[in-house]
């Protein structure tokens, strides 16, 4: 389920949440679904869980999860019509910041294409279009 590089310069914070997002995008993990605890999570990770519940709880925030006192944390159901602007013009940033290092790493257009499409297959994501 949940990978951490522990060699990556990205914070493991970081790591685990894109972790969880991409199980829920392909489907591992569906509303309704129960995560270890902080503690379980930590002990099988071998990390810090203050590094766990500050995913937790950022994941929160941002809608993914929901803790239920003295029952645990669950994949929230969501809402398909319910956009969040800020965030998206956040992932609009980091994508541009994305596209410049391509850019000056000369990938071409058509190669960062096959890799939306290669992340598509992956994750079994249905182009509306």
């Amino acid at each position: 389920m949940v990978f951490i590089n522990k060699t990556s310069s990205k914070p493991y914070y970081e790591q685990l949440m894109l972790s969880i997002k991409q199980d829920i995008l392909q489907g591992i993990l569906v509303a309704g679904d129960k995560l270890p605890s902080v503690r379980e999570l930590a002990r099988d990770l071998m990390m810090n869980p203050n590094t766990i519940s500050k995913a937790y709880k950022l994941l929160e925030t941002e809608q993914v999860l929901i803790t239920v006192k003295g029952k645990g944390t669950f994949v929230k159901k969501s809402n398909p019509t319910q956009r969040d602007d800020y965030r998206i013009e956040l992932l609009k940033g980091k994508l541009k910041d994305v596209l410049i290092e391509a850019g000056h790493l000369q990938v071409t257009y058509e190669e960062i294409v096959e890799w939306v499409q290669e992340f598509e297959e992956m994750w079994g994501i249905k182009n509306e279009n």
